[in-house]
């Protein structure tokens, strides 16, 4: 019972962070209809900015607190893949907006890959070790334990959800962002910029990743250039497992896939007699959207976007 609590905790710590990332595949592809492979690596450039911040600061005030360093660290890292995130879509998306759908999809890998790319030559490729900032004792939950990070990192995703869920119900904003995926251009008739809010829900979604980056960081304790490839991917997956372009399934898909995952890999070994081991566990996501795609392709919650006039 305690490893199955344990996993439990586990997969919602891991389903935050995929939600979060989720959440901003599922706003681009609501509103544009483009999926936006260079999501990922959004998240790797906001870790290793925050992860340079720290270094830097530790290095010239050792005495500053962790949880102030944290902080201050993520902030500049949401700006800074806010920026770049708002400078790809204006070069490489918003040129290709009216042309056939694949053209986005490949800039979109392209830009992926240059991402990774420059970030490889900046940083270097060797994998960093990412500072352990909050205290590091275990907390005994039930049987099972609970760090101060995970915490951090479930209460951050819940306040996110939730200002991101009364930005788009209750704001002047969320209501633009609402008209532009029902219909741009009746959107435009009526006093709604689409260029402006495509461009703010591509820093939306550069935020929320970023926080998913630095939560990602901070729990497996180190960073590296292509890092944000593979929960990108998983992410991805979640977003059709829930229902992409719809903000709930998002969440939901995010949630039971981190679950999914989890359980699975503190089971796979019992399961296959010891053939497999819990380091094959990024199967599960995988399965999970081979299932869905032939089962259910709309996802879990279905998708809410209107069809295009």
């Amino acid at each position: 019972m305690e490893i199955l609590l344990q996993q439990i905790i586990n997969g919602l710590v891991l389903g935050s962070m995929y939600a979060l990332v989720a959440l901003g595949y599922t706003m681009v592809y609501g509103i544009i209809n483009l999926i936006n492979f260079a999501h990922g690596e959004v998240l790797m450039v906001g870790a290793l900015t925050s992860w340079a911040i720290i270094v830097t600061a530790q290095d010239a005030m050792p005495g500053i607190p962790g949880w102030l360093l944290l902080l201050v660290s993520t902030i500049i890292a949401c700006v800074v893949a806010a920026a770049l995130n708002f400078t790809i879509e204006k070069i490489a998306y918003r040129p290709l907006r009216n042309s056939p759908k694949l053209a986005p999809l490949i800039t979109a890998i392209g830009m992926s890959i240059l991402l990774q790319t420059l970030a490889m030559i900046i940083f270097k490729p060797n994998y960093k070790p990412y500072p352990t900032l909050l205290p590091a004792a275990p907390i005994q939950v039930g049987g099972a334990v609970i760090t101060a990070t995970q915490i951090m990192i479930l209460g951050l995703t819940a306040v996110s959800l939730a200002a991101l869920t009364y930005l788009v119900g209750y704001t002047k904003l969320g209501r633009a962002m609402r008209a532009t995926a029902e219909n741009p251009r009746v959107a435009a008739l009526m006093g709604v910029k689409p260029d402006m809010v495509i461009s703010a829900t591509f820093i939306i979604g550069a935020v929320l990743a970023t926080l998913a980056g630095v939560m990602y960081a901070s729990n497996y304790g180190t960073v590296q250039h292509t890092m944000g490839f593979l929960p990108g991917l998983k992410a991805f997956t979640a977003a059709v497992f829930g229902g992409i372009g719809n903000l709930a399934g998002a969440v939901v898909g995010g949630i039971l896939l981190g679950l999914i995952e989890a359980i699975g890999s503190g089971y796979i070994g019992v399961l296959t007699g010891g053939v497999l081991g819990s380091h094959y566990a990024d199967i599960f996501a995988f399965i999970v959207l081979i299932a869905v795609l032939t089962l259910r392709p709309s996802g879990l919650l279905g998708e809410r976007v209107a069809d295009r006039a």
